[in-house]
């Protein structure tokens, strides 16, 4: 709800620019339009996703039909590439699904199902690449008196600062992202986040669900936080009109304690997408000179694809995003020493 001039809370404020009836995820150009991710910068990713979807298989000990979910799919990139990418045996098993809040993209191949939130029972991976950096989520601020406010936005991105944050908020504030009394200090209050991803992990009967995102720790929360936008490319100031994605970094160690222990007695396993990428074999070594002296094409492709790898394993960049994988009914189709790999 729009209190009196137009202010309203930042959750409220983006649930609206993003998905409203003129929100930003519906346009027609979908998300590629405007930022890069992992997917669209090489398909050595979906190959990489393709490969964690077929020990997950394994592990299930290859039942007759394998679901793969793509949440926030965009326009089926992901999930089209997975696809193209398994071994014809475990495609023709493969129930694909994409699911979304936009409309169903045009050419998008049929076998893919196209859903607004996940089916109720998934016996596969449930994989959510930048989905939960786009689930809104309110927005504190410590006051001169010390005391964390909640900050208020109008649609041209002006703040201010409301009611003192309290309640459920309070506390998760209290408990992962701690403000200590500094006026300006902010924090993005993560609570809608740890819901959002229960339930997605509710909807996994056995099999593995895995969120990938900009993401950070409670050892290591930015004083300031991470809320921005983008539009065409680049980075702006986040702005709730619709015309640019409103995004804030995840606290991934919150939402990997939201699960109940109950259905996933294992821990979840939490780390960089790396070592992530390099326990699924995307090592990203230079191929040898002499292959450029035997076989040119094969070098250059070769060298080509070292350096897709390397982006998306590069420090300070898509390297550095956080994997939180949680098993139900298997055992972990990535070591939980992976870790020690970044």
């Amino acid at each position: 709800m729009t209190g009196a001039g137009g202010w309203r809370g930042w959750r409220a404020a983006a649930e609206a620019a993003l998905y409203g009836p003129d929100g930003f995820y519906l346009r027609p150009e979908g998300p590629a339009g405007h930022f890069r991710t992992s997917v669209h910068a090489s398909p050595l990713f979906a190959e990489a996703v393709a490969r964690l979807l077929c020990r997950v298989d394994e592990a299930l000990g290859r039942p007759a039909s394998l679901d793969f979910v793509d949440m926030a799919a965009g326009r089926g990139e992901l999930v089209t590439g997975v696809l193209a990418a398994l071994p014809a045996d475990v495609a023709a098993r493969t129930r694909a699904y994409g699911v979304e809040v936009a409309a169903r993209p045009d050419g998008l191949a049929p076998r893919i199902t196209w859903l607004p939130e996940p089916p109720t029972q998934v016996t596969g991976l449930l994989f959510a690449n930048e989905w939960l950096d786009n689930v809104p989520v309110e927005v504190a601020e410590v006051d001169s008196a010390g005391v964390p406010r909640l900050v208020l936005v109008r649609d041209d991105g002006v703040e201010r600062l409301g009611e003192p944050v309290s309640g459920a908020e309070a506390e998760w504030l209290a408990r992962w992202w701690p403000l200590a009394g500094e006026e300006g200090l902010r924090a993005e209050i993560g609570l809608p986040r740890d819901r959002a991803w229960a339930g997605a992990v509710s909807r996994v009967a056995r099999g593995l669900a895995v969120a990938v995102d900009y993401a950070h720790t409670v050892r290591a929360r930015p004083p300031f936080g991470t809320l921005t936008g983008f539009r065409e490319g680049r980075e702006t100031s986040p702005v709730p009109d619709g015309t640019c994605d409103i995004t804030a970094h995840v606290a991934l160690d919150a939402c990997a304690e939201a699960c109940t222990p109950a259905r996933t007695p294992q821990r979840p396993l939490l780390l960089r997408q790396r070592a992530a990428l390099h326990a699924l074999g995307l090592a990203g070594a230079r191929p040898p000179l002499t292959l450029a002296a035997t076989d040119p094409a094969a070098y250059v492709r070769a060298l080509a694809g070292a350096g897709e790898a390397a982006e998306l394993t590069a420090r300070g960049g898509l390297g550095d995003f956080g994997w939180l994988l949680h098993p139900v009914g298997i055992a972990h189709p990535l070591a939980p020493d992976a870790a020690a790999a970044e």
